[in-house]
């Protein structure tokens, strides 16, 4: 028996990354897919060839398989339910972001996972890319300096169709997770406070509000400020987003697409210079992991082999989440909102 047995709960078009990832493992196999639908469940049985059983509910999936981990990648308002009922069973659990739909949810989730001493991991795949762990390599080494200010733009223009075009807050709830969570990721540091201006600009084919702008104080004491839309047609920046971030003696810059680089005072002045020279700064390639998705898991199963939390584990992606439900609710009252009275309070 292999030591990693996987049941899958939701079996929409996702999860075909997810079982495509566990069947490439040689110690883990799936052995329950679950979906409320059955025959979703049983199309993605047939589309990969597996010949385990198929389930509505993941309870009856967990007992009747012998599952110990489980791969959540149903809708948001689901992870709350699939989330406690699988780690009450024994399961480790792997889910899509966000961890939960409501902060208090997110909350009970952590405590199930500490009171059954099973893990609880969220997939942030855009931690896992070659280019943003270069760029954290500059800012880990010092040389910029201690942080200011971090700036993160995010302009695309997707034709999704479907639900996202009539979301509330399409960008903000369903995307800038992806970017807060970078922000962390590159300066280690938390949110404190929050102001956001959600809006729909000229053009937009979104119902609800398709841009903002977030102005986060973190708890380094940098500003941490994100400039978004979904709606931006031409000039599109990457999906990774594009950066700069100040330091206290020069500027690290990533695009997003090519490797980053920085631009720090030159030692070497000439006194009284109006603008100094600087010098360019190209970090050495030092990550050869996996990106995306692939990356992402690969470090959640790592850390059950080494009996470490994830990199994304839920106790630390709390944060991330909190960064995107006080925003909302920044952009909802006009006013500015207290992240970590937030994470507290919900």
């Amino acid at each position: 028996m292999k030591p990693y047995r996987i049941a899958v709960a939701g079996c929409g078009g996702m999860a075909n990354a997810w079982v495509e990832y566990a069947v490439s493992r040689t110690d883990a196999e799936i052995v329950a897919l679950a979906d409320i639908r059955l025959e979703a469940a049983q199309a993605m049985a047939e589309r990969h060839g597996l010949s385990c059983p198929v389930f509505t509910d993941i309870e009856s999936a967990i007992r009747e398989s012998g599952a110990n981990v489980v791969f959540d990648v149903t809708i948001p308002a689901s992870h709350h339910h699939i989330g406690a009922t699988a780690l009450r069973l024994g399961c480790h659990v792997m889910g899509e972001k966000p961890m939960a739909a409501t902060m208090e949810e997110a909350r009970d989730l952590l405590h199930v996972a500490e009171q059954t001493g099973r893990s609880l991991s969220v997939m942030q795949n855009r931690r896992f890319n070659a280019g943003i762990r270069a760029f954290r390599s500059i800012i880990e080494s010092g040389t910029i300096g201690k942080v200011g200010y971090v700036g993160a733009d995010f302009f695309l223009g997707p034709h999704f169709g479907g639900f996202r075009e009539q979301m509330d807050s399409p960008l903000v709830l369903d995307m800038a997770i992806h970017t807060f969570d970078q922000a962390r990721f590159l300066t280690g540091a938390n949110p404190a406070t929050v102001y956001c201006h959600e809006f729909n600009p000229a053009g937009s084919w979104y119902a609800g509000n398709a841009a903002a702008i977030c102005i986060f104080e973190m708890s380094d004491g940098s500003v941490f400020c994100y400039r978004g839309s979904w709606c931006a047609e031409g000039a599109p920046t990457s999906w990774e987003a594009s950066w700069r971030i100040t330091g206290e003696r020069g500027t690290a810059i990533w695009d997003g697409r090519q490797l980053p680089y920085a631009e720090i005072v030159s030692p070497e002045q000439q006194p009284g210079k109006f603008i100094k020279d600087y010098k360019k700064v190209e970090p050495e390639p030092g990550w050869n992991g996996r990106e995306g998705h692939q990356g992402c898991l690969d470090d959640m199963f790592a850390a059950l082999a080494e009996n470490r939390p994830a990199e994304t584990a839920g106790s630390d992606n709390i944060q991330s989440m909190a960064m995107v439900l006080a925003a909302l609710e920044s952009a909802r009252t006009g006013q500015k909102v207290d992240v970590r009275q937030f994470i507290r309070e919900g």
